[in-house]
């Protein structure tokens, strides 16, 4: 006896297949253009940190805390997120993170410090949420291509971050005559523009139905998801060091603004071949440990050439961090992914890896903004960064076991 969901069923009640492949790949393209806006509002900040600190009177204490502040939020936020989502639907969560995402990037635009911090609360809270929503979103709408479509949308974020990176200081310097606020604020319009295209399918789309087996127990006392929740917080700890401070760090070596713009739009560039290959990689290994430990030590070495290496190889180091960033977030979020068994776990576990990573994460631009107060250099970062690569190098290793997590006591 055939049932609702059996290949019986009458075709007048299913949409035509052309239906279904065109809203599926408007589905693809949604998502890639939303991930394309979860990072402009970190690179764009940091390539101009120093014209607001100028501007500003805002101490590097103060330039720590605001470059942090987003990252605390998406720790803070990410939590909530599958309850919400549970709640309201997950596309309908993602029209609220989209919205947060253009309001707080556009508050940028008054260019005063209440209102940078605002935004930044906002706009991290919108980037939590998306943060954690799109790997269940992959794994239930692309479940048979989840490695091509995790490569693709970390690939958008790096183009984000790239494009934003690139172009705020040209932006500020030849249309808005020096404004650095309005150049952060133009970041809001693509973010605002993809929240019109997501608006009608969030709408349309039914909430899914809750696996029981994902509300099972939770994942806090499962140490495969503690050591993917460490791995996924120490290479963002490295990566918002980067976006963050790197610029400033090449700044006082001696390279101009725009210059120091640029190679870290150039690190971010390279990400994009990393992050589009190493997700169909990790899934043919037989476990990811030495993907984990190997992409480390790249990211390790080319950190301490950007530092310490004459300038004139500035350009090596940032296209060899790329890779190697590229590779460690791909990885991190594949991670997610492969160690879950169903979208409800999934979630559970983008929650709490990027709840609590981020909250962990947000240590390192604030210390390193903190020890470059303390001691007036960035030399002293060095040491910061070589803490941060041994301990990810370790739950890399613990994280890339072919294991799956479990609700609950893990039992072997």
């Amino acid at each position: 006896m055939p049932t609702s969901d059996s290949p019986s069923t009458p075709s007048a009640t299913l949409p035509p297949l052309g239906t279904q492949r065109q809203r599926q790949w408007l589905l693809g393209l949604s998502l890639l253009l939303i991930a394309c806006n979860l990072r402009p509002v970190f690179g764009s900040l940091s390539v101009v940190l120093p014209e607001i600190m100028r501007d500003t009177g805002l101490s590097a204490a103060g330039a720590s805390l605001l470059t942090t502040l987003p990252i605390v939020c998406l720790g803070l936020f990410s939590a909530p997120t599958p309850w919400l989502s549970r709640r309201f639907g997950a596309e309908r969560v993602l029209l609220l993170a989209l919205l947060l995402i253009g309001m707080g990037t556009l508050l940028r635009a008054a260019g005063s410090l209440p209102f940078l911090f605002a935004s930044s609360v906002l706009a991290g809270a919108g980037i939590a949420m998306g943060n954690v929503l799109l790997p269940s979103l992959v794994k239930r709408h692309f479940a048979q291509h989840a490695a091509l479509m995790t490569g693709m949308y970390i690939l958008a974020i790096c183009i984000g971050a790239t494009i934003a990176t690139a172009s705020t200081v040209p932006l500020a310097t030849h249309i808005f005559a020096g404004s650095w606020a309005h150049a952060l604020a133009v970041w809001a319009l693509p973010a605002l523009l993809v929240l019109a295209l997501w608006l009608p399918q969030a709408l349309r789309m039914r909430t899914e139905a809750i696996d029981p087996a994902a509300q099972a127990g939770s994942l806090r006392r499962d140490a495969l998801a503690w050591q993917v929740t460490a791995f996924m917080g120490l290479q963002s700890s490295l990566a918002y060091i980067v976006i963050g401070w790197l610029a400033p760090i090449l700044r006082e070596r001696g390279l101009e603004s725009d210059l120091a713009g640029y190679v870290v739009a150039i690190s971010t560039l390279a990400q994009l071949v990393t992050s589009l290959v190493v997700p169909s990689i990790a899934a043919r290994c037989r476990d990811q440990r030495a993907l984990a430990v190997g992409l480390t030590a790249l990211t390790f070495t080319a950190l301490m050439g950007l530092i310490l290496a004459p300038l004139s190889t500035v350009w090596l180091w940032a296209l060899l961090l790329g890779c190697g960033q590229g590779g460690l977030f791909a990885l991190a979020l594949s991670l997610i992914v492969m160690r879950s068994g169903n979208a409800q776990v999934t979630a559970q576990l983008s929650a709490m890896a990027q709840g609590w990573g981020y909250m962990l994460a947000a240590f390192g631009p604030l210390l390193t903004g903190l020890l470059h107060q303390w001691t007036g250099s960035f030399s002293s970062s060095i040491w910061l960064i070589g803490l941060l690569s041994a301990a990810m190098a370790w739950s890399g290793w613990g994280a890339g076991r072919n294991l799956l997590v479990l609700p609950g006591p893990r039992t072997r």
